[in-house]
C-alpha cells in the first residue's frame, strides 16, 4: 500500500518519501484496512519497529485535516520530548506538556498535537482544562502499562475519564508486548490488529560456553575475554554491528561499560567520540560523569536514571548515530525509547523485588528488551541473547521467555492508595455526585469490564470514602457527594490525599516553623520517593536526630523507624542542597547521581508548593515562609540569595557570586554599575541584567503617564462638573 494513496496531507506525505519511506509495512496496511481513517478505534499490537508510531501520525494527520485535535499520552518524560522532536516541523502545530501538575496549561489549546504523560492529563483533567473537550483521538503510546502497578491506575483512569467525557472519540491503543489483547481491545470498543511481522528478522537464543543456540542451529562465538557478556557485545562491534546489554542495577551497568571500555580501546577509534567525551567533561562534576567520560571515549556508554537529563540526551544521539558501539543499562531504557541495536544481550534475569527479594524479570519486560534488537535499513538481522548458567538451563530459558507469550494485562484500580485519590478526583470535577454515579463510572473501567464481581473494589471505595470524608476532604449529605474547598484543592494540587493530610495536620499542630520540619514531613509521604537507608547511614542519621529532632514535628516512631529514617536521610539530602552544598558533595555523600539528586528536587518543589497552598488555607502564618522554601529549594539556594534570583539569568552559582561581592539585591546591582557587574558575571550576562532594569524603567514611566492621564480625565471631569461638584 503507497502511502501517497493515503487520505493525509501532502507535508506528512514529503516527509515520509524524503525518508525513503513509500509504501507501508504489512501490519501498518492492516491499520488502514481495519478503519484508522473512518474514526475507529484501534489497538495495535505489534513488534517493535514494525511501525506503530507512523500508525499513529497517519491518523492524527487525517483527524487535524478534518478540523480535529489529538492528545498522544506517553509514559514517560522523556519519551514526550522523543516524540514532540519525531511529530515537529511536519505541517502541523504539536505541543508537549510535562510540567506543573496543577497548571490548566490553556496556551495548549492552539496545537493540532498535544504530548504529555498520563500524569499530567490527569492533572489536566482535574484543573478542568478546556481544550480537552475538543480532542477527537486519543492515542495511548505502552498501554500496556496499565498493568504496572505505579502508573497503571493512573493510564487506566485517564483514559475511562476521556472516553466517559468524550462522545465519538477515536482511541488508538499502542503496545509490542500484551498476553491479552482482545479482552483490552474490547474493553476499548475496538479492532484488534495483531501481527508477528517485523522489518528485520528477530532471532532469540541462548548462550553458553561459546555457542549462542537458536531454534534454527547454533552460532560460535570468539572468546577473547573470561566473561561471556563482554565475548558477546566483542563479537557485535567487530562484525560492524551495535549493542545493548541490559543489566538489573546501575552499578552493574557502570561496570559492564567500564569492561566494555577497556576492550574497545584497540577496536574503536573516531574523533567524535572524543568530541562526545569531552563536551560531558565540561560540565562534569562528579567521578561517575568522569567515567562515563572515558568510557564514551573508546565507544562504550552506561544508561540510567542516575544521569544528568542532558548526560542521556547525549549518550542516545551518539548511539543513534552509530557512533556509541555499546549501551549497558538498566531496563528503563527498553521502555519506549527509539534505540535498536543488532545485539541485545539480556544479561541479568533476575531483579531485587522488595518483598519477594531477587525474582525473575517478567516475559513482557524480556520480549520488550528482546524487541529492541534489529536496526531498519541498517541491519540483515537482530539477535536478542540471554546467557543460560548451566546446560540444563537452555531450555528452561527458551520455554520460560523465548517461547512464552507476555503476561495478560491485569487492572491495578484495587490497590487502596491509588483509589482514593482518583475517587477525589472524580467528585471534585463533577464525574460522580454520588455514589450511584461513582459505580457507575467504575463499571467502565478496565477492572469493571474484567471483573463480574467487583466486591473487593466495593470494599476499597468505602474505605476511601470513609476516609475522605473523616479528613473533611468530601462531604456526603443524603445521596449528594460533593468536595470541600481543602478537597478540591488537592485534587488539582496532584498529591495523595493521604500526603496532603500528613502535610496539612503537622502544620496544624505546629508551635513553630523549621525548613528541615517541613522537609522532613513532606519527604514521610507516599508522594516523595525516599532514599534507601544503608548501614553507614545510622551514625550520621543519629548524630542529626540528636542536633536537630527537636526542631522536627515528627518523631521517631517504634512502629516503622527505618521509613522515618529514610524520610530524614532525604530530607538532609535537600536541605543541604538548599545550604549551597555543592551537588558533586551531595552525590558523594548520599550515594546518588545527579539525576537522582534533580529528580528529589524536582519531586520535593511540587510538594512543598502544595504546602504552601495548604498552608494559605490552614496555617497563613506559616504561608510565606513555606513560599519562600519552594523558591530555595528549586534554585538551591539559602534564603539571602532570594532577592537576586528573581532577576532573569541568576541561578545558585551567580548569584552567590554577586552576593559574595557584596551585591544582595537587585537596588545594589544597579547602583554597582554595569562594569562591576561585567567583572563578575561578563558582559553577555551584565547586558542582560541590565536590560531587564531598562525594560522595567520602561513600563513604570509607562504607568506613571497612564496614572496621570487618568488624573487629568478626573480633573476634568470635575471641572466640569460631571463629578458632583457643587456650583
Amino acid at each position: 500500500m503507497k502511502i501517497a494513496s493515503l487520505p493525509v496531507p501532502a507535508p506528512l506525505i514529503e516527509y515520509c518519501e524524503e525518508k525513503g519511506i513509500t509504501d507501508l509495512y504489512p501490519p501498518q496496511a492492516a491499520c488502514v484496512d481495519e478503519g484508522i481513517f473512518s474514526g475507529k478505534s484501534l489497538l495495535v499490537a505489534i513488534p517493535t519497529a514494525s511501525g506503530k508510531t507512523l500508525v499513529a501520525e497517519l491518523a492524527m494527520h487525517a483527524q487535524v485535516a478534518n478540523g480535529g485535535k489529538c492528545l498522544y499520552i506517553v509514559p514517560l518524560r522523556a519519551l514526550a520530548g522523543e516524540k514532540f522532536r519525531e511529530f515537529s516541523g511536519k505541517g502541523v502545530k504539536v505541543g508537549i506538556s510535562t510540567g506543573d501538575l496543577d497548571r490548566r496549561d490553556e496556551f495548549l489549546g492552539a496545537n493540532d498535537i498535544i504530548i504529555a504523560t498520563s500524569e499530567k492529563v490527569d492533572s489536566l483533567l482535574r484543573n478542568k482544562t478546556p481544550w480537552l473537550r475538543q480532542v477527537t483521538l486519543l492515542v495511548v503510546d505502552e498501554v500496556h502499562l496499565i498493568a504496572s502497578p505505579d502508573r497503571g491506575p493512573t493510564l487506566e483512569m485517564v483514559i475511562t475519564k476521556l472516553r466517559y467525557r468524550i462522545p465519538n472519540l477515536q482511541v488508538i491503543a499502542l503496545s509490542a508486548t500484551i498476553g491479552n489483547p482482545k479482552k483490552l481491545a474490547d474493553w476499548l470498543g475496538a479492532g484488534l490488529v495483531t501481527s508477528e511481522w517485523r522489518p528485520v528478522d528477530l532471532r532469540q537464543g541462548v548462550f553458553y560456553r561459546g555457542k549462542i543456540h537458536f531454534h534454527q542451529g547454533e552460532r560460535e562465538v570468539a572468546e577473547p575475554s573470561k566473561t561471556e557478556d563482554l565475548n558477546l557485545c566483542i563479537d557485535t562491534i567487530e562484525e560492524g554491528g551495535q549493542c545493548l546489554v541490559f543489566v538489573n542495577s546501575r552499578r552493574n551497568a557502570e561496570g559492564f561499560a567500564k569492561r566494555a571500555a577497556a576492550a574497545f580501546k584497540k577496536r574503536v577509534k573516531s574523533p567524535v567520540l572524543e568530541e562526545y567525551a569531552a563536551r560531558i567533561l565540561e560540565s562534569a562534576t562528579t567521578d561517575q560523569e568522569k567515567v562515563l567520560a572515558a568510557c564514551i571515549a573508546t565507544g562504550s556508554a552506561f544508561h540510567h536514571a542516575g544521569l544528568r537529563r542532558e548526560f542521556r540526551e547525549l549518550i542516545e544521539e551518539g548511539f543513534l548515530k552509530g557512533e556509541i558501539r555499546c549501551i549497558s543499562s538498566t531496563p528503563t531504557l527498553a521502555a519506549g525509547l527509539n534505540l535498536p541495536a543488532r545485539r541485545v544481550i539480556i544479561r541479568d534475569l533476575l531483579r531485587f523485588s522488595g518483598a519477594e527479594g531477587m525474582a525473575p524479570i517478567p516475559v513482557g519486560e524480556y520480549h520488550q528488551m528482546a524487541g529492541r534488537a534489529g536496526r531498519p535499513h541498517l541491519d540483515p538481522y537482530g539477535e536478542a541473547v540471554m546467557i543460560a548458567k548451566n546446560e540444563q538451563s537452555i531450555e528452561e530459558l527458551f520455554e520460560r521467555y523465548i517461547d512464552a507469550p507476555a503476561e495478560p494485562v491485569v487492572s491495578q484500580c484495587t490497590r487502596s492508595g491509588a483509589l482514593c485519590s482518583h475517587l477525589l478526583s472524580l467528585i471534585a470535577t463533577g464525574f460522580a455526585t454520588d455514589r450511584k454515579g461513582l459505580s457507575k463510572f467504575l463499571v467502565q473501567t478496565f477492572y469493571g469490564f474484567t471483573h463480574a464481581s467487583t466486591k473487593a473494589l466495593d470494599t476499597i471505595v468505602n474505605q476511601s470514602l470513609k476516609f475522605l470524608t473523616e479528613t473533611e476532604m468530601i462531604t456526603e449529605i443524603g445521596d449528594l457527594l460533593q468536595a470541600t474547598e481543602y478537597g478540591a484543592l488537592v485534587s488539582r494540587l496532584y498529591i495523595d490525599p493521604l500526603s496532603a493530610e500528613a502535610i496539612s495536620g503537622a502544620m496544624l499542630e505546629a508551635d513553630g516553623y523549621s525548613d528541615r520540619a517541613l522537609l522532613q514531613v513532606v519527604c514521610s509521604t507516599s508522594d516523595m520517593p525516599a532514599l534507601y537507608l544503608k548501614s553507614k547511614d545510622l551514625q550520621y542519621l543519629e548524630k542529626f536526630l540528636y542536633e536537630h529532632g527537636d526542631d522536627l514535628w515528627q518523631q521517631v516512631p517504634w512502629e516503622d523507624r527505618e521509613q522515618f529514617y529514610r524520610s530524614v536521610k532525604t530530607a538532609m539530602l535537600l536541605s543541604d542542597y538548599t545550604d549551597e552544598v555543592p551537588e558533586a558533595i551531595i552525590c558523594e555523600r548520599y550515594d546518588v547521581g545527579p539525576g537522582d539528586l534533580y529528580a528529589a528536587v524536582t519531586n520535593v518543589t511540587w510538594l512543598i508548593h502544595a504546602a504552601a497552598r495548604l498552608a494559605a488555607m490552614f496555617r497563613e502564618d506559616l504561608a510565606p515562609a513555606v513560599r519562600e522554601l519552594e523558591i530555595c529549594t528549586s534554585q538551591g539556594i539559602r534564603r539571602e540569595l532570594l532577592p537576586l534570583v528573581r532577576l532573569k539569568g541568576i541561578g545558585r552559582v551567580r548569584a552567590r557570586r554577586l552576593f559574595n561581592n557584596g551585591i544582595t539585591d537587585p537596588a545594589t546591582l544597579q547602583e554597582a554599575g554595569f562594569d562591576r557587574i561585567t567583572s563578575i558575571l561578563g558582559s553577555g550576562v551584565a547586558k542582560s541584567l541590565f536590560s531587564q532594569f531598562d525594560e522595567k524603567e520602561t513600563k513604570e514611566r509607562k504607568d506613571d503617564l497612564q496614572g496621570s492621564s487618568e488624573l487629568v480625565k478626573k480633573a476634568q471631569t470635575s471641572l466640569f462638573g460631571f463629578g458632583g461638584c457643587d456650583e
